[in-house]
């Protein structure tokens, strides 16, 4: 399973990069702003940073709008991905914008309709939001479960993109199902690396060496 940062945060990409952990970078508007900077430097520093789809969105609601971001995002950088929204006039521009040879992340999706209308309008990515479907009350990973069969079922050239992870059981239970991608919130990168049993392991491990060193002086790593 490929695992992707949801953050403009070049820092916390950095951190897990260095890991091999980061597959990918996925942003939106929102999360851009919380950064200081330019858009499309932000970008342009993910984009350099990470080997991988680096996914950028667009703000327009209209087609002609959304082709015009798209063009301009792309030429930041090579594996820029562009995100554009689960609506009538997204799926038109991701026709367009596809047919151009940009990949295109489409998100915002909530069903499984939608996301096979997204990969039949030509998006490489579908990005499911789990998070907020589980938030009114509705089961998200249903929802990966009904594409994960419809991509096995025609053989669909979009990748599943679980988005909206709320924490590490979704992370398990996307991957059980055999979704491709994750992406997620660094605190819950960094959730899935912590087990309390892993913490107590390790003091009792240190304090017998160094109870043992005190005994035996000569001992060295």
């Amino acid at each position: 399973m490929k695992f992707y940062l949801d953050t403009a945060n070049l820092a916390s990409i950095r951190k897990y990069n260095q890991m091999g952990l980061v597959d990918g970078v996925t942003t939106n508007p929102s999360l851009v702003a919380k950064e200081q900077g330019v858009f499309e430097e932000i970008i342009a520093s993910i984009c350099k940073e990470v080997n991988g789809p680096v996914s950028a969105e667009v703000v327009s609601t209209d087609h002609d709008g959304m082709v015009s971001e798209a063009k301009h995002l792309a030429k930041i950088a090579p594996n820029v991905v562009v995100k554009i929204p689960m609506i009538p006039e997204g799926l038109r521009a991701t026709r367009t914008v596809s047919s151009m040879g940009i990949p295109v992340n489409v998100t915002l999706v909530f069903s499984a309709n939608q996301g096979l209308l997204a990969a039949k309008a030509g998006a490489s990515y579908i990005s499911p939001f789990i998070g907020r479907l589980d938030d009114i009350g509705q089961r998200g990973m249903e929802v990966i479960e009904d594409l994960v069969v419809i991509k096995r079922n025609y053989g669909l050239k979009a990748e599943i993109l679980v988005a909206s992870i709320r924490g590490p059981q979704h992370v398990l239970e996307a991957a059980k199902l055999g979704a491709g991608i994750a992406t997620m919130p660094p605190d819950v990168m960094e959730k899935m690396m912590m087990h309390p049993l892993t913490d107590a392991g390790l003091k009792k491990f240190l304090d017998d060496w160094n109870r043992a060193k005190k005994e035996k002086p000569s001992l060295t790593v």
